[in-house]
């Protein structure tokens, strides 16, 4: 949906961030901002700034600032639609969908109440779980049996289904309502010699663990056999509230956590997560019975820059990583970390900890194995390095996985890491891969080289058979034109190649959207489409710009010779990287400037401008 931007200055103007963040961040008021610790990163004396003037927070620490609801989206792991929606609730207001047809608004608001009804209908099923648990001993003893304790089952509202085929029919009178079939709690069978429909709960004599959204909201179940039955574990099926491959089991209960721990434990089941959550890593998730997807991943870079997978160490744990990996890559950016834990096979995290204790473990984790080194590992299993052929097949299979990496400092050095794995420098190792263009003499259809110019000819490509030479008086074909300014450059670059935005750093954005009008409100505009819609050409933003304050600004950086061609661009994100460090460093020589200027009145700035200093430093140093 398209929400009008007229309806997101209202509603940034009616909230109050101060109170949005005082729910999960303990502020206290000093000077005209109020302080905190900031709920990003980790830090012992405050840095986290909420301005009630600005209606805007700011972390002096990490760099990340931002509105309401950018808060929602980055702590509660709302995207922007959710954010927009849950913020108008809060203040009264109806998200007006004025580009929607009458007919698209009725379905809307059809799905919408459906989707609220199924989540009461389970909200109300896993409450009589949580009451039968209460009621039965055997279920109680396992779970002690498991060495979980009554806080923590009240923390992760764990519940117990008992034995009969129709217990749900206590809980809902009406045990033929279609909802209890759509939201995945009943199941139907239809005799074949009667025609007859039946009806029976989905669980049975099973643990219940409820799975929850974002916003603490059940959205659907998982239950686990108390003994050896089968299957071991039972999900919800997909349902319009539940998806396997986007829903993480602890997320919600997870992620004040995730921020205080720097980084998140992905197991492999739900007692997993409870368990590792008494014996103190609370900032363990679950994927639900599916290989972990890009979409999980991406999910989980919401909330942390830090992500180990953990799996057994057998041959079945190895090839979950290996899809783990696959969904990992395109978002294993120079400032994110990913790695690998492979545990003994006789042990999960939990057996793990109790064998050898919460430090040992702990000490496992850091020497998880890094995804450079995993991808490698993936690459070569199976190539003999000792023979051409080896190598050979080690460049065929690192080819599709090196692909995937997004362009940094990562990407490079692993390019440098296997090329010398092949036995090639790096750049015969990339034109293997990406073979060169050969360009051709425009009227002989031979190869042009540097000799060419002894007869006046410009060196470059021919637009086809038959086309006149170049003269060296002429401009390059295809050259780009330097823009007018720094932030030109980024929105031209991020206008034509609008996925890109979505593997910078939290600084780049911040950066960007603070840039003065009439950068500034392009990019936060971008973001916003980016959330809203997913990546798009740039013929769609056009349309999306029509009318906009921006689209002039947009239009002018689009229309003109160094638009063009931007998709064949090979050094695209190394020249956004670069573009941006420069940028970066810009803004952080200003901000330098104003806690110095702070300083006088201000103790506290020096350490704000120590901080600053020192990440100054690094981008200048990297370039």
């Amino acid at each position: 949906m398209s929400i009008p931007q007229t309806f997101i200055q209202e509603l940034l103007a009616r909230a109050d961030v101060v109170e949005i963040v005082g729910r999960y961040v303990q502020l206290k008021k000093g000077g005209a901002n109020f302080m905190g610790l900031c709920p990003f990163h980790g830090e012992k004396s405050p840095s986290f700034s909420v301005s009630p003037t600005k209606q805007f927070y700011h972390c002096f620490g990490c760099g990340k600032n931002g509105n309401a609801i950018s808060f929602l989206m980055d702590h509660v792991g709302m995207n922007f639609v959710e954010a927009v929606k849950d913020l108008a609730q809060q203040y009264g207001m109806q998200v007006p969908e004025d580009d929607a047809s009458p007919q698209d608004r009725a379905r809307a608001i059809e799905q919408r109440e459906k989707q609220a009804t199924l989540t009461d209908v389970l909200e109300k099923a896993g409450e009589a779980y949580r009451k039968q648990l209460k009621a039965t001993p055997h279920a109680v003893d396992y779970l002690k049996g498991r060495g979980l304790s009554g806080e923590i089952a009240k923390v992760y509202g764990l519940g117990y289904a008992p034995e009969g085929w129709r217990s749900l029919a206590s809980v809902f009178p009406n045990y033929d309502e279609p909802l209890l079939v759509e939201s995945g709690l009943v199941i139907t069978n239809v005799d074949e010699d009667t025609g007859e429909e039946k009806r029976y709960d989905r669980f049975r004599d099973r643990i219940m663990f409820p799975i929850r959204n974002v916003k603490g909201e059940c959205i659907g179940f998982g239950g686990r056999v108390l003994g050896d039955g089968t299957p071991k574990y039972l999900n919800s099926p997909e349902t319009p509230v539940f998806s396997k491959g986007r829903e993480l089991y602890g997320l919600f209960e997870a992620r004040t956590a995730l921020r205080e721990q720097g980084f998140v434990l992905v197991t492999e089941g739900y007692m997993d997560v409870v368990a590792l959550a008494q014996l103190g890593f609370p900032n363990a998730v679950a994927t639900l019975g599916t290989a972990c997807t890009p979409d999980h991943v991406q999910k989980l870079f919401r909330f942390t820059d830090s992500v180990v997978f953990s799996f057994d160490g057998d041959a079945a744990g190895r090839r979950a990583a290996r899809k783990a990996l696959d969904g990992a890559l395109p978002y294993a950016s120079d400032v994110r970390s990913v790695k690998f834990l492979f545990l003994p096979p006789e042990h999960d995290p939990d057996s793990y900890i109790r064998a050898f204790g919460k430090e040992a473990f702990s000490r496992y984790i850091s020497e998880a194995v890094p995804l450079s080194r995993f991808l490698i590992d993936a690459a070569r299993d199976g190539c003999d390095l000792n023979t051409a052929e080896g190598r050979a097949h080690l460049a065929s299979n690192a080819r599709p996985l090196w692909g995937q990496l997004p362009e940094g400092a990562l990407k490079l050095q692993l390019l440098s890491e296997l090329a010398d794995l092949v036995q090639l420098s790096s750049r015969e190792l990339t034109d293997l891969w990406n073979p060169p263009a050969q360009p051709q003499h425009a009227e002989h259809g031979k190869r042009y080289t540097k000799n060419s110019e002894k007869s006046g000819l410009y060196e470059g490509k021919y637009q086809g058979y038959g086309a006149k030479p170049y003269k060296k008086s002429a401009p390059r074909q295809g050259l780009r034109v330097a823009p007018n300014s720094r932030a030109d450059h980024a929105a031209r670059l991020l206008l034509g190649q609008m996925a890109a935005w979505d593997v910078l750093s939290g600084e780049d954005h911040a950066m960007l959207c603070e840039l003065p009008p009439p950068h500034g409100p392009l990019f936060i505009w971008l973001e916003s489409q980016l959330h809203e819609h997913g990546p798009q050409p740039w013929v769609a933003l056009r349309e999306g710009l029509r009318e906009h304050e921006q689209e002039e600004l947009a239009l002018r950086l689009m229309s003109g010779p160094g638009a063009q061609s931007l998709d064949d661009n090979p050094d695209f994100q190394h020249e956004l990287r670069d573009l941006l460090n420069r940028m970066l460093v810009e803004r952080l020589k200003g901000l330098e400037t104003e806690a110095i200027e702070a300083a006088k009145t201000d103790p506290g700035a020096l350490d704000r401008y120590r901080e600053l200093q020192k990440r100054r430093r690094e981008l200048e140093s990297a370039a």
